[in-house]
């Protein structure tokens, strides 16, 4: 009886390639069967087997094959599309779109592509938001029929929703200086929320009544940053030491600027009630911040994150705002926004005026009174080491 002679596993490799080409998938998938077999790690022979299994329909193997390639290689391109196309034709649409999205992911992180890859992953991104847009408005129809209205409904929730679909990423607090843990992340806090806060909006025309006569003072406003010769330059660029972004101080650093309070004190009595926020030589601040025209502050975090900063708008022209993580107000005269500076935050001003409004920063009220106190003596701790 004759032996079988052995065969040449890398002429079969070459063959099973040559044969995929010609689409003879019946003629590649027994040459690498023997393939994989012998080289278990190889993932070309893996990824050929699960395309001669696809052409002969046989998706149990196909999908075996391709999670061999996944296991060894979790971001392989071209085996993730056809696990995405596999799920498209069985009608399991988020399997589909999840994988459609790997593709994406993977694609932008491998740059640069071949054509044939490129035109996969842009495939891949068109199909992703068909299946995206799909599934947003089986929810929508769903989250309606249970009583939800993103105009009335909670606001939180709606928010959540928005991350849900990927209209809005999720920023962190990344406070520059001290961080404080386990306070909630909120981006924007409501005026409903502060009892003190009709009283000193009531005196919005008063307050502006006293910014009218400093702005006829060409002098008084400085610029907001200024340049440190103790500490290294960091950011906003162009706008260090550029009077575009100006301040005029009533309070500065804790301690009152006893000339520029003397010309406001409308202003002063009305933030008496305001639970600002008190270290001394540190906290608070309060001034007039003026954006000229044209002026845009880039995104940037505050020091804190054991404080709030509240804007009292009195100069609102059109075409200006204040981005907080993913939520963008506008200025509205009187109303005031209040705000978590630590995190990523910018403002722009692209209309033909001033835009000024009256800054001041509050203890956040999720501070016990022990809290702030420990917060008060360690800023002053750390203003006072290496001073004379």
């Amino acid at each position: 009886m004759t032996a079988t002679p052995p065969i040449d596993l890398h002429q079969a490799g070459r063959v099973a390639a040559e044969a995929l080409r010609r689409s003879d998938h019946a003629t590649a998938r027994p040459l690498l069967e023997r393939v994989v077999q012998a080289f278990p790690t190889d993932i070309n022979g893996w990824f050929g087997l699960a395309i001669a299994c696809r052409g002969l329909g046989d998706d149990p193997a196909q999908l075996a094959a391709l999670d061999r390639v996944l296991a060894a290689k979790a971001d392989h391109l071209l085996a993730l599309m056809m696990k995405a196309d596999h799920f498209a034709k069985v009608g399991d649409d988020r399997a589909a779109e999840a994988f459609y999205r790997a593709v994406v992911a993977a694609g932008a992180a491998q740059e640069p592509l071949t054509p044939e890859v490129r035109g996969e992953v842009q495939r891949a991104a068109r199909l992703g938001q068909q299946y995206g847009r799909a599934f947003e408005a089986h929810l929508q129809d769903t989250l309606a029929k249970a009583g939800f209205d993103p105009a009335s409904s909670s606001r939180r929730f709606a928010q959540g929703v928005e991350l849900l679909l990927g209209e809005k990423e999720i920023y962190y607090q990344a406070p520059a200086a001290f961080y404080f843990p386990e306070l909630p992340l909120r981006q924007f806090y409501e005026r409903s929320e502060f009892a003190w806060l009709p009283a000193l909006e009531a005196q919005t025309d008063a307050i502006l009544a006293e910014l009218q006569a400093i702005l006829d003072d060409d002098e008084a406003f400085s610029p907001y940053v200024k340049t440190n010769a103790a500490r290294p330059p960091k950011e906003f660029g162009t706008l260090r030491d550029n009077p575009s972004w100006s301040a005029f101080h009533l309070i500065e650093n804790g301690l009152v600027n006893e000339a520029g309070a003397a010309r406001c004190p409308a202003t002063m009595a009305a933030l008496r009630e305001v639970p600002l926020s008190q270290s001394p030589g540190r906290t608070p601040s309060v001034m007039f911040s003026l954006l000229h025209p044209g002026t845009n502050i880039p995104p940037h975090n505050g020091l804190l994150n054991t404080r709030l900063i509240c804007h009292l708008p009195l100069i609102t022209p059109d075409r200006c705002g204040l981005r907080v993580g993913n939520e963008a107000r506008p200025w509205l005269k009187g109303q005031t926004l209040i705000f978590d500076d630590s995190i990523e935050h910018q403002a722009w001003n692209n209309g033909d005026q001033l835009r000024v409004v009256l800054l001041f920063d509050i203890w956040r009220p999720e501070l016990t009174a022990e809290e702030r106190d420990l917060v008060s003596a360690m800023l002053s701790a750390v203003g006072d080491y290496g001073a004379d």
